[in-house]
C-alpha cells in the first residue's frame, strides 16, 4: 500500500555525517518514496568540511583545491561548502501529489528559511543577485543560505544550506555559487548566542506553512522526470 500523508517525517541527525552516506541514504530514500514504500522526510544534518560540485560548477572557482574533499553532488546549482556549524536541510518530498510545479516549490523552500529566520530576529531576503537566502551585513548584500535541489521521479532531494556557526573562512577555498561580488554570512554573527537547537526549532515551526504552499494540484510539470533544477 502507498504511504502518504500530509506530515512527512522529520530527523535530527546526531553528529557530523559524511556527505557520501548521505548522498547514498538519500538516493535510496527517494527511490522508496517514489515507489510508495516510504514517507516523505526532512532530514537535518551536519557534516565535515567537504566542497560540493552542482550541475554548472566550474572547476576554475576552487581557489584552494586541496584544502578540503570534494564531491560531484548531482544537485543544481556551483560550488558550495558544507561544514561544522552549518545545517543542513534534506527536502524528500513527492512533488506528484503537491503540484509538480518546481519553481514553486524553490520560491517557498526560500520562504522557509526566510520565515524561520524571522522567527529568530533576522530580516532575511531572496536577491536577484541568484537563488538562496541573503541578509545585509555591513550594509551589504551577503548569502546566509544557499539552495540546490535535484528531482526524479518527482521526488526531490539535496535542499538547502543555512550557517550558523559555520567558519566562514572556510568559504575562502571556493567562489560561493560562483558569486564573486557577494560575502556570505552566519546566524551567529546576526543574531549572537543562536543554537543550531534554535534554528530547528524555527525551521520545525514554519514547516506547516512551507508544505501548505506546496499545492497538490499544479502545471502538468516544469522539468523532466529526472535531473538537476539550477540553483545556487
Amino acid at each position: 500500500m502507498a504511504i502518504g500523508g500530509p506530515d512527512p517525517e522529520w530527523r535530527v541527525e546526531p553528529g557530523l555525517l559524511p556527505y557520501l552516506q548521505a548522498v547514498a541514504a538519500m538516493t535510496a530514500r527517494v527511490d522508496a518514496i517514489a515507489a510508495g514504500t516510504a514517507p516523505e522526510h526532512i532530514w537535518l544534518v551536519e557534516h565535515p568540511p567537504v566542497i560540493t560540485a552542482g550541475t554548472s560548477a566550474d572547476l576554475a572557482d576552487l581557489r584552494q583545491p586541496d584544502r578540503f574533499p570534494l564531491f560531484n553532488s548531482g544537485r543544481g546549482g556551483q560550488l558550495t561548502y558544507h561544514g561544522p556549524g552549518q545545517r543542513v536541510v534534506y527536502v524528500l518530498l513527492d512533488l506528484s501529489r503537491r503540484g509538480r510545479d518546481v519553481r514553486t516549490f524553490v520560491r517557498r523552500l526560500e520562504g522557509w528559511a526566510i520565515a524561520a529566520l524571522a522567527q529568530l530576529g533576522v530580516a532575511a531576503f531572496t536577491s536577484p543577485t541568484g537563488t538562496g537566502i541573503w541578509v545585509l551585513r555591513d550594509g551589504r548584500e551577503a548569502k546566509i543560505g544557499a539552495i540546490g535541489i535535484r528531482v526524479r521521479r518527482w521526488v526531490s532531494f539535496h535542499g538547502l544550506a543555512i550557517n550558523v556557526t559555520t567558519d566562514l573562512d572556510h568559504f575562502e577555498a571556493i567562489v560561493p555559487c560562483g558569486i564573486v561580488d557577494r560575502g556570505v554570512a552566519r546566524l551567529a554573527d546576526l543574531q549572537p548566542g543562536t543554537t543550531m537547537t534554535d534554528l530547528d526549532q524555527a525551521l520545525a515551526a514554519t514547516l506547516p506553512d512551507f508544505l501548505a504552499g506546496l499545492s497538490p494540484r499544479g502545471p502538468a510539470g516544469t522539468i523532466a522526470l529526472e535531473g538537476a533544477v539550477e540553483c545556487r
